[in-house]
């Protein structure tokens, strides 16, 4: 398992060609990226927000939890904080496990909580103005499943 919080860029094809390799044991990798998005073709920048120590600390207690839940052989959490630009990725799952349907649900545990739970705060900018976002309805129904 391993859990980064960090400010600069990661590689995705760096990440995920090195997760779980040399685990003949494993069948199935599920990976997940997200990136700033741009839905009303407005937005500046974003800013994630965190505590250090904190943040770390609850994402890998929930990465935990994803492993004691499914059969994962691995598992993987990034996000990023600090200044993003649209288009820039901000955080990265993935989940190994020896069956597709345990890294797929696990994925998607994980990518429900960091989405709804885990200690970040955005703020976007846009046309010199800046929001703090909002926590959805509809993201936080998702966790209702887990």
């Amino acid at each position: 398992m391993r859990v980064v919080v960090q400010q600069e860029p990661f590689d995705f094809g760096a990440e995920a060609e090195g997760f779980a390799a040399g685990r003949h044991d494993l069948g199935a990798v599920v990976t997940f990226t997200g990136v700033v998005r741009d839905v009303a073709g407005t937005l500046e920048g974003m800013e994630i927000e965190h505590y250090p120590g904190m943040t770390e600390k609850a994402l890998t207690k929930i990465a935990e939890e994803a492993q004691a839940r499914w059969s994962l052989g691995e598992v993987l959490v990034i996000h990023r904080h600090g200044p993003m630009a649209p288009g820039e990725r901000i955080m990265m799952v993935a989940t190994a496990s020896p069956h597709r349907q345990d890294a797929f649900e696990a994925a998607e545990f994980l990518m429900d909580y960091l989405k709804s739970r885990a200690p970040f705060w955005k703020k976007e900018r846009s046309a010199g103005d800046t929001a703090w976002v909002a926590a959805r309805d509809e993201d936080e129904a998702a966790l209702d499943r887990w």
